[in-house]
Order: C-alpha cells, then structure tokens, then sequence
C-alpha cells in the first residue's frame, strides 16, 4: 500500500496539481494537511470520481486535515476527551486490518514567546498521551501529517539562523523525540539513516 502526505496549503486550489500527481504517484492512501476548507466545501466529489473514500475534518480558511483512501476507511476521530480544541488539526481513521492512520497538522508555534508556542508544546503532549493509550505492540499505527519541527540540525538549511527559534526548539525537539520513543519508527531516518 503507497501512502502519501501532503501539506496542501488550500486543497480546492490544488486540484489541477492533484490530478497530475495522483495520476503520476498513484497513492492508495493520501493524508493532506492544512485544507482550509470546511468539510461541506472538500472536493469529495473530485476524489470519489478517481476511486477515493474520504474523510475530511476542516475549518473555514485554517487548518483543516483529510484522508483520502482508495482503501475503506472508517471509525473518525477528530478530538481528544483530555484536550479540548476548536482547531482542525487531528484525524485518526481506521484502514483494513484494524490499522489506525494519525493524520496531524501541528501547530506552528509562531515564536517561543507566544501563547500559539505554548499551546503547540500543550498538543503536543496531548498528542503523546493518545497514542500512550494504544498498544503498539499490538496494534499498528502510522502516524504522519506536518510536524512544523525540525527533528535536528540537518533538517534546517542554516543552523544559525534557526538559532533560539520556533521549529528548532528544545521542547519541540524533546517532544518530537517522546513520540518516537512510545515505539514508532522515524520512517524518513530508517530509509536514510546517514540523515
């Protein structure tokens, strides 16, 4: 199974894109983050015309996640009981052979003094501690979405000017790191472990 993920940046605006992508890459499944787009608005249409199932959780011109599957999917989760949030950001659905797909736009953080930084490191947390109630010697998960962190220093252009900012942080680096440690495979560094 060929899954993909995609920060879209407005997705009904992407569509000519889209076409020539799905068309090259041929994904079974597709996440897409930052849809910007209310779920009545997602080009479900568009997607059920070329053999996908959907399932979108967005908000009007934020945020907003999709998964696209020409697998089945069901069983959405949108939030987290512990951790009430207002922004689109999480959807969790179940493919076939009761494996859980995570879909996660992370919040920016925008700077390390801002309340948006305090209130990424909080979802984070929450992050963590759902997937902390799922066996994951039993169960299989993927998780993937866009993270807005850089998990070190290759992963930044220049080490300097990144220096004591938002993306690079400590905390966000820690964090990242805590969702690895619950069991899950960096996939991008097993394939390139040089990286």
């Amino acid at each position: 199974m060929k899954i993909a993920t995609w920060n879209v940046n407005s997705i009904r605006t992407r569509l000519e894109s889209l076409e020539t992508w799905v068309q090259q890459s041929m994904p079974d499944v597709i996440a897409f983050q930052e849809t910007k787009v209310t779920d009545d608005l997602f080009p479900t249409e568009w997607f059920e015309e070329r053999g996908y199932h959907v399932i979108a959780h967005g908000q009007k011109s934020y945020n907003g996640v999709a998964v696209c599957s020409k697998v089945p999917i069901s069983d959405p989760i949108t939030k987290w009981p512990d951790f009430p949030d207002e922004q689109a950001r999480f959807l969790q659905v179940k493919l076939p052979n009761d494996c859980l797909l995570l879909n996660v736009y992370v919040p920016n953080g925008q700077s390390l003094e801002s309340d948006k930084y305090k209130y990424k490191l909080h979802w984070l947390e929450a992050l963590r501690k759902h997937i902390q109630t799922m066996n994951l010697a039993e169960q299989k998960l993927i998780l993937l979405g866009d993270f807005n962190i850089a998990p070190s220093d290759i992963d930044v252009h220049d080490v300097a000017a990144w220096q004591d900012k938002v993306l690079v942080s400590p905390p966000e680096r820690e964090a990242y790191q805590q969702l690895v440690e619950l069991g899950l495979v960096d996939s991008y560094r097993t394939v390139y472990p040089e990286q």
